[in-house]
């Protein structure tokens, strides 16, 4: 036998070796696994919502002229009827007088008129004064009578006016930063002096999608039984505030454009903690009786906006040592969902007949739908079923049909 020949022999017999050589399977994953049950879940329902007064009102001045006096601390609590800035009232004070004063003229001259009118009545009942005199005479009455009346009125425009020289408080509330100074001049209508708004209880807006606005309804009047944490706010340093609120107002109508309508409700507010524009969350104690499936919210798999869980499932895996097989996969077949593959030949066929290796854990992707968050959890409103057994460690290591094992031990192509 030549080189040659030889040659050949020797390659033809390391390519059959390398053909019959398998890749080894790559290693099962190591995961944790949690088995998902249903049971009764404490929580609440969220809304982002925002502080505002029951009642708001912008002070202007009635009068023009300039402020001459400022009796209040900026930011703090007023009383309803509480001096809060005097308007230079010097010229509403000569004009009140000069007002009182045309009144007294005017109330001497109808004493005049009604004497001259009584005198010539008298003695027209005997002929003995024209009847033109007693006619000017009535008209002069009337006219006096209705000089006073206008002298009246301006007496009332001048205390008016002397009154709106002074801002009082219209309510009991607090009052913000002062838009004027000492000496500014402000003008009628134009000039807001500040703003006071109610404190003492506290309205909390926020909206809901109509489809709950049956739900909001029954809480309103009461219908469903009521708890005594049924609405707290959240404050924006995550703290919980203190006192609880109830529903005060739901909107009239729903936005077209959102489908939302808002609700307002009331907080006491004793030691003003809360103020107005300030933004927190609202809290609706949940009141479903049904139990819901809590899993840990790092088993959620984000992708493209929807969101997944792996579900573990037993396998039975099918190895094809044909060379038919060989040239097809590589590495058998798997049976995904968890749906076992039937065994064709006796499993010790050498002319090409498939083998069973037996169960393999393997995980597969389930597309669910997500509920409130609590804490480190989420609640999982459809998607999966009790019983199921989801990864809840090593999800970011997986693909749909992922080997996987429960074992912290590592597979054998990790050994060296």
């Amino acid at each position: 036998m030549n080189k040659a020949v030889l040659s050949v022999l020797i390659l033809s017999y390391l390519l059959v070796s390398c053909a019959h050589k398998t890749v080894p399977p790559p290693a099962a994953t190591p995961v944790n696994l949690l088995e998902v049950s249903a049971k009764n879940v404490l929580y609440y329902d969220n809304y982002p919502a925002t502080t505002t007064a029951l009642s708001q009102v912008d002070l202007h001045a009635q009068v023009t002229g300039n402020i001459t006096g400022i009796y209040f601390t900026e930011g703090t609590h007023v009383r309803k009827g509480q001096k809060l800035y005097v308007i230079d009232e010097r010229l509403y004070t000569a004009a009140y007088d000069q007002a009182k004063a045309n009144l007294q003229v005017s109330e001497g001259n109808l004493k005049q008129a009604q004497q001259d009118a009584d005198r010539y009545q008298y003695l027209n009942k005997y002929n003995a004064v024209a009847t033109q005199l007693v006619d000017h005479a009535v008209i002069a009455l009337q006219n006096a009578k209705n000089d006073v009346k206008a002298s009246e009125q301006a007496v009332k425009t001048a205390q008016t006016n002397l009154i709106y020289a002074t801002i009082y408080a219209p309510f009991d509330g607090t009052i913000g930063f002062s838009q004027v100074k000492l000496g500014n001049l402000v003008s009628v209508g134009t000039t807001v002096l500040n703003t006071i708004s109610t404190d003492d209880p506290m309205a909390v807006d926020f909206v809901v999608n109509e489809a709950d606005l049956s739900h909001f309804k029954d809480l309103q009047m009461r219908k469903q039984q009521t708890i005594d944490s049924l609405f707290t706010i959240i404050l924006p340093n995550h703290s919980i505030y203190p006192h609880l609120g109830k529903i005060s107002v739901i909107d009239r109508a729903v936005d077209a454009q959102t489908g939302t309508i808002r609700v307002r409700l009331v907080f006491p507010n004793p030691n003003q903690y809360l103020v107005v524009g300030m933004s927190c969350i609202t809290r609706v104690h949940n009141q479903e009786g049904i139990p819901k499936m809590l899993i840990p919210s790092k088993a959620i798999v984000e992708q493209m906006g929807e969101y997944f869980v792996y579900v573990a499932k037993d396998t039975v895996m099918v190895d094809s040592a044909s060379k038919k097989g060989d040239a097809g996969s590589g590495s058998g077949a798997t049976a995904k969902g968890g749906d076992d593959v039937a065994a064709k030949g006796d499993g010790n066929s050498k002319d090409g007949g498939d083998s069973v290796r037996g169960p393999k854990l393997r995980a597969f992707q389930k597309k669910v739908m997500l509920g409130q968050t609590i804490g480190a959890n989420v609640i999982v409103e459809s998607g999966i079923e009790e019983g199921d057994k989801i990864v809840v460690d090593g999800v970011q290591a997986l693909h749909d049909g992922s080997s996987i094992t429960t074992s912290n031990k590592p597979g054998p192509a990790q050994k060296h």
